[in-house]
């Protein structure tokens, strides 16, 4: 599934996934391939990204946490999520 993550200032992070966990106002919840459409508010947390390759451009990579070679964290204020199609776009603060 390919999975955007976009900021005001810019697209951090847009790539193919394996799963994506991320912190919504009622708790944590994770999506994987196929995931039911869902539209979701995020509270403060960290959007937890797993991956075969995951590539981060340069300029953003100090954003994210990385955990090991397949996981990256990235800390976000709140936000929004929107899967469909096996396409995730979480717009964060």
């Amino acid at each position: 599934m390919i999975l955007e993550i976009v900021s005001p200032e810019a697209t951090l992070f847009k790539g193919e996934v394996t799963s994506v966990a991320v912190p919504g106002i009622n708790g944590e919840f994770q999506m994987l391939n196929n995931h039911a459409p869902i539209v979701s508010l995020l509270a403060k947390g960290n959007v937890k990204i797993n991956a075969q390759n995951i590539k981060i451009q340069k300029e953003f990579v100090s954003k994210f946490n990385k955990v090991n070679e397949q996981t990256y964290w990235l800390p976000i204020n709140s936000g929004t999520i929107e899967m469909k199609d096996n396409k995730i776009i979480v717009l964060a603060d």
